[in-house]
């Protein structure tokens, strides 16, 4: 697989089907997992609880569960033949610690369906495009506050499922120009952190090259940005990157510091950098879909599709 190749994109959702709901990285509080059910049975959808779902690990709290119980919840939701969807409740921290035991091979013979979730997700979006070949999508989850509280979260990510075509240009309504200009390419991207923390491991692809980059992330300081940053320029991962846009970046503090370290670190490579695209750990967060080709448009703040999301 190549960053330039689009991914092959699963069926979107109709009313009446069944949607497996896990929880691969931080504990759920049970509260807000029944309250995004709800919102999902709104939708007329079906929704499953995976059986570890609101597990605690016995040691770290950070873990929803041992990380075995965590990566069978993963595989029986996605091998289940009734299950059109896999959303994952929260991210938090821990994919990395059970990716490796998921069976691939056997994912990758089940076929195709949504997949949704961000922040820590991130690992396993970029293993479903590197292992599977599949579109993904970069969205609230089901127990997320943004998803439970705000209406805009909500109706974008309920179009991308059941009326993909009806969201091919996705705005944040107030994005700028980093560096302005244009670009084509086949999107991914994430937590920005954790595209760095993948670098060397079996699911990472090589670069970012013929690709439109949509990155964001939390709680991280101007200085540990521009680490990662700068790792991933040394590993030449952004080599041939088409452009990138930014999403929100909560916590990371004072946005002109933040801002300055983009501008330090990207501004050089050359290509259209979009800011304040309205995704990830934000109010409102938009969805965005990955591995499919589109259009970047710095000045204007937009992303167009070439395809829906969803077949």
């Amino acid at each position: 697989m190549t960053t330039t190749e689009p991914l092959t994109r699963p069926a979107r959702l109709a009313p009446g089907a069944r949607v497996a709901v896990v929880a691969p990285s931080g504990p759920i509080p049970e509260e807000r997992l029944q309250a995004g059910l709800d919102i999902l049975r709104g939708w007329h959808l079906d929704p499953v609880v995976a059986p570890h779902v609101l597990d605690r690990h016995p040691d770290f709290t950070y873990l929803a569960g041992t990380d075995a119980d965590r990566a069978a919840d993963v595989q029986a939701a996605w091998c289940d033949p009734d299950v059109s969807a896999v959303l994952c409740a929260r991210g938090g921290y821990g994919v990395q610690r059970m990716i490796d035991l998921l069976d691939w091979d056997a994912i990758r013979a089940a076929g195709p369906k949504v997949f949704l979730g961000f922040s820590d997700i991130t690992a396993l979006h970029e293993a479903f495009a590197s292992r599977v070949g599949l579109a993904t999508l970069q969205g609230p989850m089901v127990a997320g506050i943004d998803f439970l509280k705000n209406a805009r979260a909500q109706e974008h990510l309920r179009a991308t499922l059941f009326e993909p075509e009806s969201v091919l240009t996705i705005a944040s309504g107030r994005g700028t120009a980093l560096v302005p200009g244009r670009a084509r390419g086949v999107t991914l991207g994430g937590c920005v952190s954790l595209l760095a923390a993948g670098l060397g491991t079996p699911h990472a692809r090589p670069s970012a090259r013929g690709g439109l980059l949509l990155i964001e992330d939390i709680g991280e300081e101007a200085y540990r940005l521009d680490r990662i940053l700068t790792q991933l320029l040394r590993a030449g991962w952004l080599d041939g990157v088409s452009g990138i846009a930014l999403g929100s970046w909560e916590d990371c503090g004072p946005y002109e510091e933040v801002r300055a370290v983009f501008a330090d670190r990207l501004g050089g490579l050359g290509v259209p950098v979009a800011e304040h695209f309205g995704f990830g750990h934000c109010e409102g967060a938009l969805t965005t879909p990955f591995g499919l080709s589109a259009e970047l448009d710095a000045d204007a703040g937009t992303l167009t599709l070439d395809e829906p999301a969803l077949v």
